[in-house]
């Protein structure tokens, strides 16, 4: 025979179960409105669409005006606040980047993401590297530098650059000192750079004269698209010529590991990938394939398809707690 509670006992059981459920989740709604932003601006940026020889040659001549936009998430704060710059990868701008913003909005810090393809008339370069010379997003890098300098909400002193894959190779040699002088009119440079699995295959003219701000690389171990080991050596010479540079590396984490979407790797058959390539910029604005000693180009046998993709959630959280703290290390007033 069932058992009757009285509606007094009912009541009663049904505040202590909400109360129970009101405690359990009142941290996490408290984080998911410390990640809204406080304000959101879509900016336009007037850029250049140009080739790789004219980006390292300063050539503007016969370049393509282009406007591409950023969004600006001010985060919760008075004043002047410290921003991060969001470059995205040849899938344009994917869940990461959101995942980012928001992490990072609820630690007072407002991001910018630039979006360098949809005005560009482009979705995705993953299969087709040759659409877009991988040195635009630089420029696009240095002209939205230009919006954040003068923005009133923005303290110029602490803007930290952080980009992924094709953006990350982007966010990588934006420091180099020879790109700034050619190409950032801003008055302004950032606090610091995080790559997130770039491609490091390049060897430019003076690219171990990066500014003087720190460079952090964030790579994955098993990463295959963009190997570890062409980033660990690039950031040996950067270290042995006296540069702030270190590597980050998370284990059995492949391309793409800080997905939040995705918690294991599949193979990505058409993009395509300079993982077998060596490149060196042997002259100025000259991109040599150093296996054939002719200008490299995308129909090169070194250029290879089918890598993994994928994330990993043990290295996406690894990743997220340190990354936050070095933002927020490199924004750090006084």
């Amino acid at each position: 025979m069932a058992t009757r509670l009285s509606p007094r006992r009912l009541i009663a059981g049904a505040v202590f179960t909400l109360a129970a459920f009101g405690a359990a989740f009142a941290p996490a709604a408290a984080q998911e409105r410390a990640a809204i932003a406080n304000r959101v601006e879509l900016h336009s940026i007037p850029s250049l669409t140009l080739s790789d020889g004219q980006f390292l040659t300063g050539d503007s001549a016969g370049a393509v005006p282009v406007t591409v936009t950023g969004e600006f998430r001010v985060a919760q704060g008075e004043g002047r606040l410290p921003v991060v710059v969001l470059m995205h990868g040849s899938g344009g701008i994917g869940p990461n980047i959101e995942m980012w913003a928001r992490l990072l909005n609820a630690q007072g810090v407002s991001t910018f993401a630039i979006d360098g393809f949809t005005g560009r008339g482009l979705v995705s370069t993953s299969a087709d590297q040759a659409k877009l010379g991988r040195l635009n997003l630089i420029l696009d890098i240095y002209r939205s530098l230009e919006i954040l300098a003068k923005h009133p909400r923005v303290d110029p002193q602490r803007v930290v650059l952080m980009g992924f894959s094709r953006g990350g190779q982007a966010a990588f040699y934006a420091s180099l000192a020879r790109f700034h002088a050619l190409w950032n009119r801003s008055g302004a440079e950032f606090a610091g750079y995080i790559p997130f699995y770039p491609d490091c295959a390049t060897r430019y003219i003076d690219d171990l004269k990066p500014v003087a701000r720190p460079i952090h690389l964030i790579h994955g171990a098993a990463d295959d698209y963009n190997p570890l080991r062409t980033c660990a050596a690039q950031v040996e010479r950067l270290q042995k010529a006296g540069a702030a540079v270190t590597l980050t590396s998370y284990p059995d984490a492949h391309h793409g590991f800080d997905s939040p979407l995705s918690d294991g790797p599949m193979v990505a058959a058409t993009a395509q990938t300079v993982r077998d390539c060596s490149i060196e910029e042997r002259a100025p604005g000259q991109l040599i394939n150093a296996a054939t000693n002719a200008p490299f180009a995308y129909t090169d046998a070194c250029v290879q398809k089918g890598p993994q993709v994928g994330g990993n959630p043990e290295a996406r959280a690894a990743a997220q707690k340190t990354v936050v703290d070095l933002i927020l290390s490199l924004v750090k007033k006084g």
